[in-house]
């Protein structure tokens, strides 16, 4: 459990994070530190390094599905090719569907 002034803190650097604003070292690690032990704060750094990497804020369907924070955070984890080819390498079961 989280006290407000640490959840206040927390908070704070995360904002800064999705805006792409500077943060130092110290208060990554601090953040980081909760993440690890606490499933809320690990939510709430996956949604803000996801928000950094937004062009501009989802609106519509696109800002519902942000919202639920499902995906990879990185960058380079999209598939951006065929989905065809993508489940080409699938289980027999699974491409015959």
């Amino acid at each position: 459990m989280l006290t407000t002034s640490t959840r206040l803190k927390i908070q704070g650097i995360l904002k800064r994070i999705s805006r792409g604003e500077s943060v130092t070292l110290a208060e990554r690690i601090y953040v980081n530190k909760f993440a690890e032990h606490d499933r809320t704060v690990s939510s709430w750094l996956s949604r803000a390094r996801r928000m950094q990497l937004q062009d501009s804020p989802s609106q519509g369907l696109d800002g519902f599905l942000a919202d639920l924070d499902l995906g990879s955070q990185d960058e380079g984890d999209r598939y951006r090719g065929d989905l065809g080819d993508w489940f080409g390498n699938a289980a027999s079961w699974l491409r015959r569907d």
